[in-house]
């Protein structure tokens, strides 16, 4: 393994079998977990468009099991916020392999 290369891009990125498990909220507010968000914030307003998708990059980037993107993570909203998330190169390439209708959105 290579040891200079950041962390981001060495981690491993859970997915979904499928974009049909994610159910999670559309619209109000949601509060992630600590072992999701250890923020001072954790608190996100689903109506709010930044923080939707500050929640959306934390929930990708830190999920530890499936449960957490079926829970948090919608798969309509997904696909309609997905070209304006800022997500690390792995997890992007990670979710776009599994999902390519996802590359041809961004």
């Amino acid at each position: 393994m290579d040891t200079r290369s950041p962390y981001a891009s060495r981690r491993p990125y859970l997915v979904p079998a499928s974009l049909d498990e994610l159910a999670g909220p559309v619209t109000g507010v949601v509060r992630l977990p600590i072992h999701l968000d250890w923020s001072e914030q954790r608190v996100y307003d689903l109506d709010d468009t930044a923080q939707l998708g500050l929640m959306y990059e934390r929930v990708i980037r830190e999920a530890a099991h499936t449960d957490d993107l079926r829970s948090y993570l919608n798969a309509s909203v997904l696909i309609r916020i997905w070209p304006r998330l800022f997500l690390p190169v792995q997890a992007r390439q990670t979710w776009e392999a599994r999902f390519r209708h996802l590359a041809r959105a961004a």
